[in-house]
C-alpha cells in the first residue's frame, strides 16, 4: 500500500487540499480528505506544495530526446522510456505520411512494445497515422511524394485493388498502405485523412468498419465536407486550425465544423505558437473542455536546447520556440505534455481541474481506456506530480513510481491552485 499525502489533489469536479490518495495493487483505493491513514506498513510520500493530477496521455507525439517513431524498429520503445519524465503515462506513436516498408517497420516497432513493455515506460497505445490520404495542398511538413489518393471501393468491376509490383521502395500504391494498416489492425488506432479527396468518405466507412477511428485533418475541406466526413464515421479532429484553411463567418470549413459537431473531439497544440492562447480560449469555451484533448505534436526535437538540430521521417529539424524544416516549414512543435499543462493554465487560464480534462481525462474516454485519465476510486493509478512550476516531480503507472525528478523533499503551507505558476 502506498500513500501520497499532503498534495492536491485534482479530481474531476474539484480539488481536494492536502489530502491523501491510497494506492493499492495498482489502483486508487481511496482518496482521504486532509487526514493521514495510519498505517506503519505503508510506503509514505511527502508531497506537500504538488499537485497530483490524472497521467497525462498524449494522442499526437512523433517523438522526443532526439529520437523520431520512424527512425528505427525500437524508436517507439526508447520514445516510450522518455516520456515519463515529462509526466506521460501513455501515448499514441504518430508516423508522417511514409512507405509501406517504413510504416509496417514502424507498427511492428508498436506492436513489440505494446506486448512486451519496458519497465519505467509510459504505456504505448495503438499508433496514430497522419496517413498518405491527406490533402497534398494541406500538408505541411508531410512528404508530398508519399501521398496517395484512396482507392477506389472494390466493385464487380473492380474486385481488386492493385498492389506494388516494383521493388523500388518509393514506388506503392494507396492499397499497400492500407495492406499495412490491415495487417497491424490492433495497433492503428487513429488515422488522419482529409474528407474531401475522391474517395475519401469511402474510406472513412471501411476504417471505422475496422475499428479505427478517424481524424478529419491536412486538409482543405469545406464545412459542408468536413460534415460529410462525420456523418461517415470520423469523430476525431487533428490538431485544430492547423494545416486546414481559416476559418471565418461566411466559410468556417473544417475547423468550423470540428467546433460545431458534438460528436467530434478536437487536438488543441498547446505550445502557444501553433495556436494563440485567446483561441484556445475560444475553441475550449465552444466545445468545452471534454471535447478537446491538448496535444504536443512533439518531434525529435522536443526536450533538446534552442538551436539543437534532430529530424522527422529522415528529414532535418531545428529546435526554436517550435520544429523547422531547413526551408523554414514549421514540422510538429518541442512541446513536452508538462508544459502543454502550464500554458493551459498559466496563458490559457483554465482551471487545473480543466487543464487536467484536456491533458488527461478527455484522451483516454476517447480512446476507450476505462480506468484511465481521473483520480477516482477504483481507477487506475496512472498519476502525474507536478511541482508549484508545474515541473513533473514524479509519474506513476499502474502504482509502480517510474519517474522522479525531485531533489529534495519539499514541505510547507499549501497554497490555492489558482495563480499563474511562478
Amino acid at each position: 500500500m502506498i500513500f501520497l499525502s499532503g498534495a492536491d489533489i485534482v479530481l474531476p469536479d474539484r480539488i481536494i487540499t492536502g489530502g491523501t490518495l491510497v494506492v493499492d495493487a495498482g489502483k486508487i483505493s481511496e482518496i482521504v480528505d486532509r487526514q493521514r491513514p495510519s498505517d506503519a506498513r505503508a510506503e509514505r510520500h511527502d508531497l506537500h506544495n504538488h499537485l497530483i493530477v490524472p497521467g497525462f496521455i498524449d494522442v499526437h507525439v512523433h517523438g522526443v530526446d532526439g529520437v523520431d517513431t520512424l527512425d528505427s524498429h525500437d524508436a517507439v520503445r526508447r520514445i516510450a522510456a522518455r516520456l515519463p519524465r515529462y509526466g506521460v503515462a501513455g501515448f499514441c506513436p504518430t508516423s508522417l505520411a511514409c512507405g509501406p516498408d517504413v510504416l509496417g517497420r514502424m507498427l511492428a516497432g508498436v506492436r513489440d512494445a505494446r506486448t512486451s513493455p519496458s519497465p519505467s515506460s509510459a504505456r504505448v497505445l495503438p499508433a496514430h497515422l497522419e496517413s498518405n490520404f491527406i490533402n497534398p495542398e494541406y500538408a505541411g511538413a508531410q512528404p508530398v511524394e508519399c501521398l496517395r489518393r484512396p482507392p477506389r471501393p472494390r466493385t464487380e468491376s473492380n474486385p481488386v485493388e492493385p498492389t506494388r509490383t516494383s521493388s523500388n521502395p518509393s514506388e506503392f500504391s494507396a492499397a499497400d498502405i492500407l495492406a499495412e494498416i490491415d495487417s497491424a489492425r490492433p495497433d492503428v488506432g487513429i488515422v488522419t485523412l482529409a474528407p474531401e479527396l475522391d474517395g475519401g468518405l469511402d474510406l472513412i466507412r471501411r476504417l471505422v468498419a475496422a475499428g479505427h477511428r478517424v481524424s478529419l485533418g491536412h486538409s482543405g475541406a469545406t464545412f459542408d465536407e468536413a460534415r460529410a466526413g462525420i456523418d461517415a464515421g470520423a469523430r476525431h479532429a487533428t490538431h485544430l486550425f492547423n494545416r486546414m484553411p481559416p476559418m471565418s463567418h461566411r466559410a468556417p470549413g473544417l475547423a468550423g465544423a470540428a467546433l460545431d459537431a458534438d460528436e467530434i473531439a478536437a487536438e488543441l497544440i498547446c505550445d502557444g505558437v501553433h495556436v494563440h492562447p485567446a483561441v484556445m480560449r475560444f475553441a475550449i469555451a465552444a466545445k468545452g473542455a471534454p471535447r478537446v484533448m491538448a496535444i504536443t505534436d512533439a518531434t525529435a526535437g522536443a526536450g533538446l536546447p534552442t538551436g539543437s538540430h534532430a529530424s522527422i521521417g529522415g528529414r532535418r529539424i531545428t529546435v526554436r520556440e517550435t520544429a523547422y524544416l531547413d526551408d523554414g516549414t514549421i514540422a510538429g512543435s518541442v512541446l513536452t505534455m508538462d508544459r502543454a499543462f502550464e500554458r493551459l493554465v498559466g496563458r490559457v487560464g483554465l482551471s487545473p481541474v480543466d487543464a487536467a480534462i484536456l491533458c488527461g481525462t478527455t484522451p483516454a474516454r476517447e480512446l476507450g481506456l476505462h480506468g484511465h485519465g481521473v483520480i477516482a476510486p477504483g481507477a487506475i493509478a496512472d498519476l502525474t506530480v507536478l511541482d508549484r512550476t508545474y515541473k513533473v516531480a514524479q509519474t506513476w503507472i499502474g502504482g509502480v513510481l517510474v519517474y522522479d525528478g525531485r531533489s529534495k523533499e519539499i514541505t510547507g503551507t499549501v497554497e490555492p491552485w489558482t495563480r499563474e505558476p511562478v
